[in-house]
């Protein structure tokens, strides 16, 4: 699948829930948000039927999001359904940890190809304030779980926030330790992380060569987005950046997101896209819904205007509700 612009999209982030079972001040208020009904979220059954039209189409890489996937029951059995579908090629995910101990059994059997794990600090009462739940305990006994099964890449996403109780170069140290990747993700102008500093790549790099020497980049490609990565001396993994702002990548873009509703969200920053769940639920055939996620697909904006004073429509949903 190409867009107007003659990006290949290849790669979909599939939301399977708007809830989560944590708080961050970047992604959703203290309260929460107003979760929609479970009638309002695409059925497995449903997700496994539109994937088979994205892998028509091309798709070839998926990844399962929140909200927090893992809150949902029976994930492991949409993983297989999705692993067996001609085409696909990967299927990831990206959780927060706090069950991922108990189901790395069932992922593994289900044939997962890879886990991001969200970790923004490793001191326990700075993870409190930021999630707003207390458990970094078990997100790190998900992690150490996580690495009995070499199998399964793991990698660990971080978003610094600006804030020097955060540490964020301790999270580097699980890079140096352990054969894991960690990157660093700057904060998207998005719902809540508009009131946050966007810590750039430049500020970040210039920390971690002071602390651990000068890096090399490392020119092959180490998974399905836009993360760059360079080695350091003496570590196990790499340090990636996804720096959608300071490094804007849009011209190479190759993704699409689909909501936990069925809103095919063709970029982050716009409410444009498709509304597959109506389709599907009103009987559209293979061929009606193959057409509408290639006009979608033909529509994708040619980049976002992050920064820019005049943004145009913007998107006005909470990241939890998008699906990160």
């Amino acid at each position: 699948m190409f867009d107007k612009y003659g990006r290949e999209i290849d790669y979909i982030r599939i939301s399977v829930t708007d809830r989560c079972n944590l708080r961050c001040l970047y992604c959703m208020p203290e309260e929460g948000v107003s979760m929609v009904s479970h009638e309002e979220i695409l059925s497995y059954d449903e997700i496994v039927t539109l994937a088979e039209v994205f892998a028509s189409l091309g798709i070839r890489k998926i990844k399962l999001t929140g909200g927090e996937p893992l809150v949902r029951r029976d994930l492991p059995w949409l993983v297989k359904k999705l692993k067996v579908l001609p085409g696909i090629e990967k299927v990831t995910l990206t959780t927060n940890g706090l069950f991922l101990k108990e189901a790395l059994g069932e992922l593994g059997e289900a044939g997962i190809d890879g886990i991001n794990l969200s970790l923004d600090t490793l001191n326990p009462e700075v993870f409190a304030e930021i999630t707003r739940r207390r458990g970094l305990d078990k997100v790190l006994e998900g992690f150490y779980e996580a690495l009995k099964y070499p199998e399964i890449p793991l990698k660990i996403n971080c978003v610094p926030l600006g804030r020097e109780d955060q540490e964020v170069l301790e999270i580097a140290e699980l890079a140096r330790h352990y054969p894991v990747h960690v990157r660093y993700i700057e904060m998207m102008p998005i719902g809540l992380g508009r009131q946050f500093r966007s810590v750039g790549e430049e500020e970040l790099l210039k920390q971690l060569r002071e602390k651990y020497g000068t890096p090399s980049p490392c020119q092959e490609k180490l998974g399905n987005g836009p993360a760059h990565y360079y080695s350091f001396p003496g570590f196990f993994g790499k340090i990636g950046f996804i720096s959608a702002l300071s490094h804007k990548f849009c011209g190479s873009c190759n993704r699409v997101r689909l909501t936990s509703q069925g809103f095919l969200k063709t970029c982050l920053q716009y409410e444009t896209g498709t509304d597959l769940r109506k389709l599907l639920r009103e009987g559209a055939s293979q061929e009606t819904l193959k057409r509408a996620v290639e006009q979608a697909i033909r529509d994708k904006p040619q980049s976002h205007r992050f920064g820019e004073k005049d943004t145009g429509e913007v998107e006005t949903h909470m990241m939890s509700q998008i699906g990160g």
